[in-house]
């Protein structure tokens, strides 16, 4: 049977893919940053992953103000780079797998949990980003991605339980796939930011290190933290980490922290990455 055994959350700042896109990774001003994802692409090699289930959030790209679903999974058999304004990422196209994608859908939606179902879609940094970060720039991505994507863009967003809930649900989905393949969570978005306004290049290390601890040791508190609670904290941007709660909802109630890394700034945000494994 299918199976979950471990989850990533990194952020997806489009700096990130801009530096490894442009060959400035081993600058001054990069190197710390991606040290602290060597450890990682170790790992994500050692586990070898079958299928990534990826959670991230559209910036305008494939939905608009006109259509904006609360939580869309992508079901295509690919996805292709989306043009964000100054053309696509120069990286691969990305693999669906649309059997996965599709059991999922029935599972969770007979489970009452509403999706749309995207038989089609662009897809952006918000998951290129994450890929590039665990695999760097290979001639094809190393294995298939099933991509959520759920609004943090137009008010009201998921609430982080919503999320946590939906995890679970997309768990039982995959426990009851009757193929032995191993699937790999990631959270994407985050971590504390604000990109306008007042308070534009907030920043709360505090707070970040505070989510990171509640979703190693309890993920059911850190899945109530409130939409005012991530505004005031986290800035207006900062409510993205509700995507990491669905990665976190998959696994299981005890896990084990293998690597934490947190940076800042890049670009004007704060990075954060923790990879959890099933005990």
């Amino acid at each position: 049977m299918a199976r979950v055994d471990a989850g990533i959350g990194v952020s997806h700042v489009p700096a990130i893919g801009v530096a490894i896109d442009t060959g400035i990774t081993d600058d001054p001003y990069w190197q710390p940053l991606f040290a602290g994802f060597e450890l990682t692409r170790k790992w994500v090699r050692d586990y070898d992953p079958d299928v990534i289930f990826l959670v991230y959030n559209d910036h305008c790209t494939a939905f608009s103000a006109e259509m904006i679903p609360t939580f869309a999974l992508g079901c295509a058999a690919e996805f292709q780079p989306a043009d964000e304004g100054w053309g696509p990422r120069p990286v691969p196209v990305v693999r669906g797998h649309p059997e996965l994608a599709s059991h999922i859908a029935q599972s969770v939606i007979l489970d009452e949990f509403d999706l749309t179902i995207m038989n089609r879609m662009d897809v952006d940094h918000g998951l290129t980003v994450p890929l590039s970060v665990l695999f760097d720039q290979p001639e094809a991505w190393p294995c298939p991605v099933v991509p959520l994507c759920v609004n943090v863009v137009q008010y009201p967003p998921p609430t982080g339980n919503r999320c946590f809930n939906l995890g679970r649900a997309v768990r039982r989905a995959i426990d009851s796939y009757d193929e032995d393949i191993k699937v790999l969570m990631l959270g994407t978005g985050g971590m504390s930011h604000q990109l306008q306004a007042e308070r534009a290049g907030l920043i709360n290390p505090a707070f970040d290190k505070r989510f990171l601890d509640l979703l190693t040791e309890n993920p059911v508190k850190g899945a109530q933290i409130s939409h005012l609670e991530y505004l005031r904290e986290s800035g207006s941007e900062g409510i993205e980490l509700v995507m990491w709660h669905v990665m976190r909802g998959a696994l299981n109630d005890k896990v084990e922290e293998i690597h934490r890394h947190y940076h800042v700034p890049a670009s004007n945000t704060a990075v954060g990455h923790i990879i959890l494994e099933n005990r």
